[in-house]
């Protein structure tokens, strides 16, 4: 199992940007259209707004779930005990966002939403016609006009060595959406699990543009696209010492999308939104 480095000007790329998610559940693009200093900078912002007070004033809302999470109301992946070792924003246009964060952050979600788009046009391109059968609209008509699509400011905390045995930055988990996008982290730790059970390093080198299937494209493909488990593990030596902060959007399709036989968008994030602890 590797997952690919697709160069996002190639000729083929979306057809290897397609298979390597349908192998591996993953794929990396480089030479994307996202700046990276447009990333650093929204990475530097962020980052001094967790290391200060006035995020206490932005406490996630319960019903509406945008707001600032701290590390004590963060997330237990499913099948886990130990909550991950990090805390985070919820981004929405619609949601509240700090002042001085807003306009920067909303123009990286409206570029990041924009090439999301793109790429789940690239998978319905490329999806068999017997798979795309089972889709209820088109990929790309799944996520027009949703206000469900989220970007998650994440920050994971220095190390201090009395953390809970056992937790990790994020316990193995499986995302919600159809499909996430993650430019590189300013550290590494983001692994996959092979299907042989062994853990891999995702390539992760700044400027590199990360994507993965969610649970709802997995739904909705009846498996073909395999939503894969991944986690990030806790740093050793100098590395521990420093934040490591992470921009992940999730492409989410509007709530009364039907995926399946079995759920809509609305009832399936409803549901792992329990499982995670973070709605009753």
């Amino acid at each position: 199992m590797q997952v690919s480095v697709v160069d996002y000007r190639a000729a083929d790329a979306a057809e290897q940007f397609t298979r390597s998610l349908r192998d591996t559940g993953f794929a990396v693009l480089v030479n994307h259209p996202i700046p990276q200093a447009q990333v650093e900078a929204i990475y530097a912002d962020w980052l001094a707004f967790f290391d200060g007070d006035a995020k206490r004033d932005y406490a996630f809302s319960v019903d509406t779930q945008d707001g600032w999470f701290s590390a004590q109301v963060s997330e237990t992946a499913k099948g886990h005990t130990e909550k991950d070792l990090k805390e985070y924003y919820h981004v929405y246009p619609w949601g509240r966002i700090p002042t001085a964060l807003r306009r920067p952050t909303l123009d990286y979600y409206e570029l990041a939403t924009g090439l999301a788009a793109e790429l789940l046009g690239w998978v319905e391109r490329h999806t068999p016609a017997e798979v795309a059968h089972h889709f209820s609209e088109p990929l790309s008509g799944m996520i027009a006009e949703s206000r469900q699509t989220l970007l998650r400011v994440l920050r994971y905390p220095p190390l201090t060595g009395a953390e809970p045995a056992g937790a990790l930055r994020a316990a193995p988990h499986e995302d919600i959406n159809l499909l996430t996008l993650l430019p590189a982290a300013n550290a590494p730790g983001l692994q996959v699990c092979a299907r042989d059970g062994a853990w891999l390093d995702v390539p992760c080198d700044f400027g590199m543009l990360i994507v993965n299937i969610g649970d709802m494209l997995q739904e909705a493909s009846r498996g073909y696209f395999p939503s894969t488990t991944h986690r990030v593990v806790n740093p050793s030596g100098d590395t521990a010492q420093h934040s490591r902060v992470s921009l992940p959007l999730f492409l989410h399709p509007r709530p009364e999308v039907v995926l399946s036989e079995r759920h809509s968008a609305g009832s399936y994030l409803a549901e792992r939104l329990r499982e995670l602890g973070v709605k009753p």
